[in-house]
């Protein structure tokens, strides 16, 4: 038996002298509303228009569809919106709210959607550099602009140049699940990965680097402090930078960089038996302390020179020494600061780096950047800014 009903209006009971209506005439419904302040957002500083420019598009443009700019703001927003994969982008490119925020509402021909599929922006996943555009790569990248535009929006950013920033370097592991090109396994990680090298300061990301994980994890970082440093200043010449990061950074090449080109640096460092020798005195001194206050935990500082096998000379160090009932647990940074007492270096700034980390993770689990599946390692870097241009 057929059953009555209407498509048109439904009457629920009254809410405080309201009527309650609901109605099914209200055309395409998205729950993605958010893209239009996304787009507003943009607006503002010009992010997907910048970042297009960081890409070259030799398609033959009367047979284009979808324009560069279009790919990259699909691609871009909704990674943004929580759209990872592009095979999403089979459902996203009918939502009316992602066309109204790019711009594009109607199709030039009939038998396409407004917005890009699956497979034409897998290739702008795949762009090469632009020396290696060919019949089968219209579309290339240019790292250097990519890198520096990262760098730019950060001091936009600011109506005036700080008297300091502080920049915070951190590797993680990229989990690979395939054969990617570059894969290599890692024993701390204890899995194939790659071990992408992140520079923050604050909340900016200024730099994402993929890199294969069969290396040291300071690797690079070098090349790429210098690289950041030089456009700061090109900006804000008498602004004050001092890195920071952990014991994997410690590296001889890295301190004397930053010592030859007026960067301070506050990195952990390994415990040593040489080095634990040097502070002795003052952990004895706190483990008597403890015992004497009957104290769960006393937890006291010491400094002392240090020059480990590898470094060229002497350096100041700091230990942390915290007493429990467990033992002793004696942490190290190594610094070219002079001033700041070694409480304030290891406690008020070097422990603050852990933002860095937590900023790691929502920039892997909220914008899943960790989902660096391409078969080629360019692929994947490319795929790796295409995640980091929301945080613009």
């Amino acid at each position: 038996m057929q059953t009555e009903c209407t498509a048109e209006l439904f009457e629920f009971a009254p809410v405080d002298r309201r009527r309650v209506e609901a109605a099914f005439d209200g055309g395409q419904v998205t729950s993605d509303a958010g893209a239009v302040l996304l787009a507003r957002t943009d607006r503002a500083i010009g992010l997907i228009d910048r970042f297009a420019g960081c890409f070259q598009d030799v398609r033959l443009s009367s047979l284009v569809e979808h324009p560069l700019r279009v790919l990259i703001a699909q691609r871009v927003m909704g990674l943004a919106l929580g759209y990872e994969d592009l095979i999403d982008h089979d459902h996203l490119r009918h939502d009316p709210a992602l066309a109204a925020a790019i711009g594009k509402m109607e199709a030039k021909r009939e038998d396409c959607a407004a917005l890009a599929g699956k497979s034409t922006l897998n290739r702008l996943e795949h762009a090469p550099s632009w020396l290696g555009l060919s019949r089968y790569h219209k579309i290339g990248h240019d790292a250097k602009a990519i890198e520096r535009l990262f760098v730019d929006i950060f001091l936009e950013a600011h109506d005036a140049a700080p008297d300091r920033i502080i920049l915070d370097l951190d590797a993680t592991d990229d989990p690979l699940h395939g054969h990617q090109e570059g894969r290599f396994f890692h024993g701390y990680y204890d899995c194939y990965c790659y071990l992408p090298l992140y520079i923050f300061c604050g909340r900016h990301l200024l730099a994402a680097k993929l890199r294969r994980s069969n290396i040291d994890g300071s690797a690079g970082s070098q090349e790429e402090v210098a690289r950041i440093v030089e456009q700061i200043r090109h900006r804000w010449p008498k602004v004050r930078i001092l890195l920071r990061a952990d014991s994997g950074f410690a590296r001889e090449a890295l301190m004397a960089w930053c010592e030859s080109n007026g960067v301070n640096y506050v990195f952990g460092l390994p415990g040593t038996k040489p080095l634990s020798k040097k502070v002795d005195d003052a952990a004895d001194a706190i483990r008597v302390q403890r015992a004497e206050e009957s104290s769960d935990v006393v937890r006291g500082y010491a400094e002392t020179r240090h020059k480990a096998k590898s470094w060229n000379k002497e350096r100041r160090a700091v230990a942390r020494i915290e007493a429990t009932k467990l033992g002793l647990d004696v942490r190290f940074v190594v610094t070219n600061l002079e001033h700041g007492s070694p409480e304030w270096l290891y406690d008020s700034f070097y422990c603050a780096r852990g933002q860095a980390e937590n900023l790691i993770k929502l920039h892997k689990t909220q914008l899943s950047s960790d989902r660096t599946s391409c078969r080629s390692a360019i692929a994947n870097q490319v795929r790796l800014v295409l995640h980091t241009a929301p945080t613009g």
